[in-house]
């Protein structure tokens, strides 16, 4: 009764399966059902493809095999060695999940679900199933896993943090559009893919709180946490305390000034919470006093005070040098 090659029992879910035994004899009879490949496999190289039907196995239907092994001893005696993997022609549905980087080194976690088919089995097989030994399902699963995670981190690299959330359509089919070309290159086509969540951590998810919102910059946001981080680090510090109510407001957290101009340091008023000129002696906007406290100048004048010639910024009330009502 001659040999008969047929994989049976086949899941909804199998890609692959390897046919037991290497002992091959002519004229065995090789099973192909519906939406499989039968690929001869040996020494590392794919060789002979079959497709859906009935096959009795001879050198006539079996010539690349044959022409490469044709001078090894015994190749075209019975039995010969090779291995036959089939492969599903199906389409297949998976999961991803990956931890990437932005642009700016901001963690970025995504995951969502890809569907694939095999579209050169002979590629697949030298590729995949004969380059990684993954001559099962499970082994092909954990392959193509780690093998889309890996490229979607690389992809997702290029990108800024706002982009990827404010723009996922444009970013996931630029990601697809790449990650195609890859598949191709192992034998597979990536039918689709879909991005079901994106997130990052809570520093990053309110620093894109902010740009989102489109009233700051990037710039602004690094200065905002940079003053935070800084207020923090001075409340740890026995002399933390700079005076009654009197809070310095760093020059970092200002809006940067005209090209030229010096930046320029202001103060919160412990009376009326205005921000000031931190070289007041008087508050321009309530006309209480301060305590001096020594930095830059003003660089907003626009009036001078009628009782002193001090310059005074745009809408002052009081001259912050002698405290005469404007």
């Amino acid at each position: 009764m001659p040999q008969v090659i047929e994989w049976t029992g086949v899941g909804a879910e199998d890609i692959v399966w390897r046919y037991p035994t290497e002992d091959i004899t002519w004229g065995a009879q090789l099973i192909v059902h519906e939406y499989e490949t039968a690929v001869f496999f040996r020494d590392g190289k794919a060789y002979d493809t079959f497709g859906p039907g009935r096959h009795t196995l001879t050198t006539l239907n079996l010539p690349l095999l044959t022409s490469a092994f044709s001078k090894i001893a015994g190749f075209t005696q019975t039995p010969f060695k090779a291995a036959v993997v089939f492969i599903s022609m199906k389409q297949f549905a998976g999961k991803f999940g990956n931890r990437a980087q932005t642009t700016e080194l901001a963690p970025l976690m995504t995951f969502g679900s890809y569907w694939l088919k095999v579209e050169t089995p002979e590629l697949f097989v030298n590729e995949v199933v004969g380059g990684q030994n993954a001559y099962a399902t499970a082994s092909v699963n954990d392959f193509l896993r780690g093998f889309i995670n890996e490229r979607m981190i690389d992809d997702l690299s290029k990108y800024d943090l706002v982009t990827v959330f404010t723009k996922l359509d444009e970013t996931s089919a630029q990601v697809k559009a790449s990650l195609v070309e890859y598949f191709r290159r192992i034998g597979l086509q990536l039918v689709d893919l879909k991005f079901e969540g994106v997130d990052t951590t809570p520093e990053y998810r309110e620093r894109l709180f902010w740009l989102k919102a489109g009233r700051v910059t990037p710039e602004e946001v690094l200065r905002m946490e940079t003053v935070k981080e800084a207020a923090k680090e001075l409340g740890k510090s026995s002399g933390a305390a700079l005076g009654t109510g009197m809070v310095l407001v760093p020059p970092l957290f200002q809006t940067p000034a005209a090209p030229g101009a010096p930046a320029v340091a202001l103060v919160i008023c412990p009376s009326c919470n205005a921000q000031i000129p931190s070289t007041s002696k008087f508050c321009p906007n309530c006309g209480k006093s301060l305590s001096a406290m020594p930095t830059q100048p003003s660089q907003v004048p626009s009036q001078k005070c009628t009782n002193c010639g001090e310059i005074l910024p745009t809408g002052a009330k009081f001259c912050h040098n002698c405290g005469t009502k404007l």
